[in-house]
């Protein structure tokens, strides 16, 4: 299991510094969505370069144009993009076909997409999928249960993320599962008054 540590929520400023103490020591840098709707592509470049060690995901969260800004964002260098499954299956071929043109990694976030809709979309063997519990409710979320119950319907999805809250203890939990590829964490090290203490503990949890 790889840790994807997103920043939100800040100044580039922010962000950069937070990126240049985070580089190879997590797996996977997000640039937030906020960052991509604050600052743009060029911010996109300014974080690569504050990266050298570390993969950078782009949360752009597209839901239409998808060539184009998978193009953009890959040109200014990001290394996964996120798309949104409730997004048109054009869009999200779309997608796919700039990512496996250039050798990059697409990510289909599955926040509040119906079953329906994901039988609709679940032939992309190259692409993450992630299960994605709104920042915005307020509800329990057992990221453990949540796999294993998608895993048993969609057995052949075999590229699994999670998002939303997840702690410390849920992502030994997730690890000890093994079924997901990449946990995502945000302000549990991001905002953690020592984020490279944080980061540490999350990398020792999802490593074993």
């Amino acid at each position: 299991m790889r840790l994807q540590t997103a920043i939100d929520r800040v100044s580039l400023e922010e962000a950069i510094a937070l990126a240049k103490q985070l580089d190879g020591k997590t797996d996977i840098l997000e640039m937030g969505t906020s960052l991509v709707k604050d600052y743009g592509n060029l911010a996109i470049e300014k974080l690569r370069e504050s990266l050298p060690q570390t993969t950078l995901l782009v949360d752009s969260k597209t839901i239409d144009e998808g060539a184009y800004e998978f193009n953009q964002a890959f040109r200014y260098g990001g290394d996964i993009v996120t798309v949104m499954g409730a997004a048109s299956l054009a869009t999200l071929q779309a997608c796919y076909e700039v990512a496996q043109k250039e050798n990059k990694t697409m990510m289909i976030d599955l926040l509040e997409v119906a079953d329906e809709k994901i039988e609709e979309i679940k032939n992309f063997p190259e692409a993450i999928y992630t299960l994605h519990h709104s920042v915005d409710r307020k509800d329990q979320f057992d990221a453990a249960s949540s796999v294993d119950a998608f895993h048993k319907k969609y057995p052949n999805i075999n590229r699994l993320a999670i998002a939303g809250g997840i702690d410390l203890d849920q992502a030994r939990i997730l690890a000890e599962q093994g079924i997901i590829e990449v946990v995502i964490v945000g302000s549990k090290i991001a905002k953690a008054a020592d984020p490279l203490k944080a980061v540490n503990e999350f990398m020792g949890a999802v490593h074993k």
